[in-house]
């Protein structure tokens, strides 16, 4: 156990980079809002989370209560009924990747426990790796059946990588580390540090030389006030996709190798509705205060989050599309 505990934690030094919300592929010319027959997106015969999920968020660093209520509520609204269209209806698409035994991606994401890390147990300048120890740390329940960890950062808290090449990521606790092997995200709120990059499209990076194109001259509203927390749950909801559909590393995404894998969202960063590509997020529905979203939530909330690859249609989907 111990050696595979080494051999795992030397597969996250090449594999950490791969897992992840990358910015820079917004800047991929190519985007398959189209469909595609030139995307490999192959099953490695590996699980999905088919059982229902059990949700558990640390809160890492002081957090605002109004941002908090805002990223529950997104989580609430992933198995909850809303107006058409809605989260749960985002998440149709994510649930049609099945694993060998045809078992689908549940429809059922729990949220089961919280934990306030608000005395900064690891410091304020976090490795990748010490999201693993931060779970350990955390007085919540060691769920290895059906059991999800999802590690959100303050603004002032700075990560490996935040901001320069990464908004999120996902991967698996190692037994040596946690004591057992479960899935997990984090992801950084970027009001503070780089909205540029991690809240887009409701910032835009100075140095892009690119205005917005999202309709007008000026940069999206974010429907629920804040940039930094609406483009943060775009990221948690990229990431809770994909650590659905490949919580081991070895079940969907396109690539040879899985130290380097494009999985269902990643073939979708930067499109939002009907007709994205190139800097525009695609057509998306306007509030009567002139705020972006593509989805309705519980509670009359409204969320903007990012398409994922549907398997079926092979092209990026998401329940706002025109088509």
């Amino acid at each position: 156990m111990q050696r595979f505990s080494l051999l795992l934690l030397s597969f996250f030094c090449s594999a950490s980079l791969a897992l992840s919300w990358n910015y820079q592929k917004f800047q991929d010319p190519e985007n398959y809002e189209g469909s595609s027959d030139l995307v490999n997106l192959q099953y490695h015969m590996g699980p999905v989370l088919a059982y229902p999920i059990n949700l558990y968020i640390i809160w890492y660093g002081n957090w605002n209560r109004n941002h908090q209520a805002t990223i529950k509520d997104f989580i609430y609204s992933i198995s909850s009924p809303a107006p058409p269209p809605s989260v749960a209806d985002w998440w149709q698409t994510v649930r049609l990747y099945a694993d060998q035994t045809n078992s689908n991606i549940t429809g059922t994401v729990r949220l089961s426990g919280e934990f306030h890390d608000m005395h900064y147990s690891h410091g304020a300048n976090l490795r990748r790796l010490t999201m693993q120890s931060i779970i350990k740390h955390a007085a919540l329940p060691l769920n290895y059946q059906n059991g999800v960890y999802l590690v959100l950062t303050s603004g002032d808290v700075q990560v490996e990588d935040f901001c320069r090449e990464v908004c999120g990521f996902h991967y698996f606790t190692f037994p040596i580390i946690v004591g057992a092997t479960v899935p997990y995200a984090w992801v950084g709120y970027s009001g503070t540090q780089c909205p540029g990059l991690c809240a887009y499209p409701f910032a835009w990076p100075k140095y892009s030389g690119n205005p917005p194109r999202n309709g007008g001259n000026s940069i999206m509203r974010a429907p629920n006030g804040d940039a930094g927390v609406d483009g943060m749950i775009s990221v948690i909801a990229h990431e809770l996709a994909e650590v659905s559909s490949n919580p081991l590393v070895n079940a969907w995404y396109a690539g040879e190798e899985p130290s380097a894998p494009t999985e269902i969202a990643d073939l979708c960063v930067g499109v939002f509705g009907s007709g994205a590509g190139g800097g525009f997020v695609g057509e998306v529905y306007k509030d009567s205060w002139g705020d972006g979203y593509n989805v309705n939530g519980v509670k009359g909330r409204k969320f903007l989050v990012q398409w994922v690859w549907d398997p079926v249609k092979r092209r990026c989907f998401g329940p706002n599309a025109m088509d």
